[in-house]
C-alpha cells in the first residue's frame, strides 16, 4: 500500500480538500500534496495530525476494515535476545557481564596490566 494514495483516498471520500487538511493539521497544502503523490514519506507524528484531520484512528490509515484489526498473541513469540541470542552467545554475555562488573571495582593501574596480560595471551 502507497501511504500517499490511501490518504488521498480518505480525504477525498470526505470531501475535504488539501486545504481543509492544511488548516487542520499545520502542515503545507505543498507538503500534503507531496505525500499524496509519493514524492515524500510522512513520519508517525504527521500521520497522527493527518489522521486526526481526518477524523479518524491512525490504523485506518493502513487498514480498510471498520474494526480494528485483531491483534495477534504475542505472547508465544520470542523476544530480541532470545532471537539473536543462542545459549552459547548467552554464555559469552555473561561471562562479558562479570568480567564488566569486577573491572569496574579495580583501579585504573591494575586494569591496565590485566588488559596488558590478556593482549599477550592472546598473541601466543
Amino acid at each position: 500500500m502507497v501511504i500517499g494514495t490511501r490518504l488521498r483516498k480518505l480525504r477525498e471520500d470526505r470531501k475535504l480538500s488539501q486545504g481543509d487538511i492544511e488548516e487542520r493539521t499545520g502542515l503545507l497544502r505543498c507538503y500534503i500534496s507531496r505525500v499524496e503523490n509519493g514524492h515524500t514519506i510522512p513520519s508517525i507524528e504527521t500521520l497522527e495530525r493527518i489522521a486526526s484531520a481526518l477524523e479518524i484512528p491512525l490504523y485506518q490509515l493502513f487498514y480498510e476494515g471498520d474494526e480494528p484489526p485483531p491483534l495477534p498473541n504475542l505472547s508465544k513469540r520470542k523476544s530480541t535476545e532470545e532471537l539473536v541470542l543462542d545459549e552459547e552467545a548467552q554464555k559469552e554475555l555473561r561471562f562479558f557481564e562479570k568480567v564488566k562488573r569486577l573491572m569496574g571495582r579495580i583501579n585504573e593501574r591494575d586494569r591496565q596490566l590485566l588488559l596488558y596480560m590478556a593482549q599477550k595471551l592472546a598473541s601466543r
